[in-house]
């Protein structure tokens, strides 16, 4: 849904009850206060993504009573849009947090445009592409002509996955591109022999099963040393990053495999979300921390010295970092950094009705290249 003052403020939408509990003071470090209820989006059933905040919730329902449905959808503006109009108060999301705040890929419309968002929290997450182990692919370039799963309508993944391409130096165009129409019927493909590779992070169920399977799983190295290639990869993902994992299907301290990181899932409000909420919201994660760290292998990266902290996909919300400096783990370096990422999501804000002006009359196709000229230029004048 596009953004509008009418849209309720999601978090307000969830949390009735602090506000009246905390009056006008603001909440103190041992006043975590929640709601009866929440409503939370997120990625598919098996995913990451939805175990994790699956293990959250449980948490929350067992310290403060709240019980938390978990809204699932395997596309990006399936799990965006219940945020934006107020039916869920947090959404964990993926890249599609900084697709949305960029007016990029299926946000680039007119029915969406850049949106104006903030960040709670978002675990470094790693993110790799998976093959068949009896599909003989050892390396990126080896990928030409293979059978590659992507997900239909999610450029949240299927751009991950043609970074990686570009790496090699290889666009879909030299693969066998094959869409499912669901996240975890993709990466459950590959278990079928419908596909032999695909991108996702380490964790989920859906490779656990292929690495149990007769086809057996393998994870592909993506060189830190290669310059160009890194070049060519960031040219499509800015916001990846070399990085060693040490967990997942078929990894170990013993078998590491060198791919990318980011932040997933990243939970993500409105930034009209009230301050004291989302500081209350962010201290029921902190405190309930020792209850969730052991769900799976990587919720220790949920510890905020390492969660609650920049770079990530959109600036971080003033309640949360009121929550984070009382932690002592907000600084000037990162106060910096939120303020420069702020800017940059404010000039697009400004530019997007602009170029809605300016593609009044005019094609979908038109409109594309206006609003690319209109943000291009936005981005320039930082």
């Amino acid at each position: 849904m596009p953004r509008s003052s009418s849209l309720l403020r999601p978090l307000a939408a969830s949390i009735m009850t602090a506000a009246l509990t905390l009056g006008i003071s603001a909440p103190t470090f041992a006043d975590a206060d929640l709601p009866d209820t929440m409503t939370w989006s997120s990625y598919d059933v098996g995913s990451a993504g939805y175990a994790e905040a699956s293990a959250m919730a449980d948490a929350f329902g067992k310290k403060y009573g709240t019980r938390v449905r978990i809204q699932p959808s395997g596309s990006a503006i399936g799990r965006l849009q219940p945020l934006l109009s107020g039916r869920a108060s947090v959404g964990f999301l993926a890249t599609e947090t900084f697709f949305a705040a960029e007016g990029i890929h299926d946000f680039s419309t007119r029915r969406w445009g850049p949106q104006d968002l903030r960040t709670v929290a978002g675990r470094p997450s790693s993110f790799g592409i998976f093959t068949a182990a009896d599909a003989n692919i050892h390396s990126l370039k080896e990928l030409k002509g293979k059978r590659f799963a992507y997900v239909a309508g999610n450029p949240s993944i299927n751009v991950k996955c043609d970074a990686f391409l570009a790496f090699a130096g290889l666009t879909r165009d030299d693969v066998k591109a094959i869409f499912f129409p669901t996240y975890a019927s993709t990466m459950s493909s590959l278990a079928r022999n419908e596909a032999d590779a695909s991108c996702t992070t380490t964790t989920p169920s859906h490779v656990y099963e292929l690495a149990e399977s007769s086809r057996g799983i393998r994870w592909l190295d993506v060189p830190k040393d290669d310059t160009e290639g890194w070049k060519r990869l960031k040219a499509v993902a800015p916001f990846f990053q070399p990085y060693t994992e040490t967990v997942g299907a078929g990894i170990s301290k013993a078998n590491p495999v060198h791919i990318l990181a980011y932040r997933y899932p990243v939970m993500a409000v409105r930034a009209d979300a009230d301050a004291d909420q989302v500081y209350n919201f962010l201290k029921a994660v902190d405190e309930t921390y020792p209850m969730y760290k052991d769900a799976t292998a990587v919720m220790p990266r949920w510890r905020l010295d390492k969660a609650g902290t920049p770079a990530i996909d959109v600036p971080f919300h003033e309640g949360a970092i009121r929550y984070l400096k009382e932690k002592g783990i907000w600084n000037d370096k990162y106060q910096a950094w939120n303020d420069e990422r702020t800017r940059r999501l404010n000039v697009l804000l400004e530019a997007w009705p602009k170029a809605v002006a300016a593609g009044e009359g005019k094609s979908d196709e038109q409109f594309a290249k206006i609003w690319e000229n209109y943000r291009t230029q936005a981005l320039n004048s930082l």
